[in-house]
């Protein structure tokens, strides 16, 4: 009887870790397709023309505001910690 026991607990466990691991299987492919932009023959002949892939869903940086926000945040005056 005890051995009836261990023998049902440990399929159960193990149909537990196969459901587990396919679950989260699914989970990170359907996250890494969402993630992935199309790439399309026009996106490829777009690559060997200018070397690099623009896709829509990213707007390119614009690097003088950068550049502005950086110099206004190290100007700005702290203030110094409380000497206890």
């Amino acid at each position: 009887m005890l051995k009836l026991f261990w023998f049902v607990f440990w399929a159960g466990l193990s149909l537990l870790a196969i459901a587990a691991g396919v679950s989260l299987r699914t989970r990170v492919r359907h996250a890494s397709d969402a993630e992935r932009p199309l790439v399309d023959d026009d996106a490829v002949r777009a690559i060997l023309e200018t070397g690099r892939l623009i896709t829509s869903d990213d707007e390119p940086l614009d690097i003088a505001e950068i550049e502005r926000e950086e110099r206004r945040f190290w100007s700005e005056d702290w203030e110094e910690p409380d000497q206890w």
